[in-house]
């Protein structure tokens, strides 16, 4: 039987800024991604009988979710649709990512399933049937097909590759107990004292919105990539103290900058080097604390073995 082993990584949103409603009901962003070297592991193998088992480490909550609910298991049958595959496909996935934190642990595994059963098959899928395919999976899905730093716009699905900034050291510190439902997130958002206004798009775009495009603009294609930025802070610090906190003391503790992941509840922090994020992580012995790097866009792809987009 054969098999393929395809790491997912997570990532973090360097700026996440939202703009206001769309006509859809789903919100206009703008965010730079960048992927960072903390990693769920998926193995797909071929079998002899048809269907797709899913078997899942590292997670009780999902190794006891019905495998049509997971992600992994739609990609797999979303793809194999797509390719006309009708044999029996074995996957086996390995979480490291923690769920519910912001780092996209699911749609990157999900992405993961798409490349590695295109290397499994050895098929190919023209580029835009395929980001189709992941955009039908999760708003933030494209992004994993491309890794490395990018620009998001839209509802988060509308990818484009921004140059490598240098590889810097991240602090990602996972709280215990506190998980942001990202439906819960954008509601608060959308409520009067959260500091954003978030109007329908076509009402937004008339006033502040312009400038605020154009500055985003300008950060993304510089090589430093700006400040880190998160519109969401405004929303969801009020309410989980404790997530300010940590964003507070990763400041303290020598970061470049400190930022919610997504929609959090994980913060991370860039730093200098290694040691300095490994020294830091030592003021959160509560927490789950993970020393990462970040991964520039070649690397992803060759490790993943995705698709070139260029």
């Amino acid at each position: 039987m054969k098999f393929v082993r395809v790491p997912a990584y997570a990532k973090v949103n360097l700026r996440l800024e939202i703009l206001g409603r769309r006509p859809d009901g789903y919100h206009e962003l703008r965010t730079i991604f960048q992927s960072i070297t903390l990693h769920d592991t998926l193995t797909l193998e071929t079998k002899r009988h048809a269907g797709i088992e899913l078997r899942v480490t590292g997670n009780s909550e999902l190794a006891g979710e019905p495998g049509p609910d997971n992600l992994v298991y739609r990609a797999i049958r979303g793809l194999s649709r797509a390719i006309g595959y009708r044999g029996g496909i074995r996957a086996s996935l390995a979480k490291r990512i923690p769920v519910g934190r912001g780092l996209g642990g699911g749609s990157s595994d999900a992405a993961a399933a798409l490349v590695g059963m295109l290397r499994l098959t050895g098929t190919h899928v023209d580029s835009a049937r395929l980001t189709e395919i992941a955009s039908s999976l999760g708003a933030d899905v494209p992004f994993f097909l491309h890794g490395g730093r990018a620009l998001g716009i839209g509802r988060g699905d509308e990818i484009y590759p921004l140059p490598d900034a240098a590889r810097r050291s991240v602090l990602v510190v996972s709280p215990h107990n506190i998980a942001v439902p990202t439906v819960d997130a954008y509601r608060w958002l959308g409520r009067r004292g959260s500091g954003l206004d978030l109007e329908p798009r076509g009402t937004l775009t008339k006033g502040t919105a312009p400038t605020k495009l154009w500055r985003f603009c300008a950060l993304c294609w510089s090589p430093q990539g700006g400040a880190l930025a998160n519109d969401f802070e405004a929303a969801v610090f009020p309410r989980y103290s404790r997530l300010a906190s940590i964003k507070r003391e990763l400041l303290r503790q020598g970061a470049a900058g400190a930022s919610l992941a997504g929609s959090g509840s994980a913060v991370f922090g860039i730093f200098q080097n290694p040691a300095m994020a490994r020294r830091a992580a030592r003021a959160f012995p509560n927490d789950q604390v993970f020393v990462c790097s970040t991964v520039s866009g070649a690397e992803f792809r060759r490790k993943l073995g995705a698709p070139d987009f260029a």
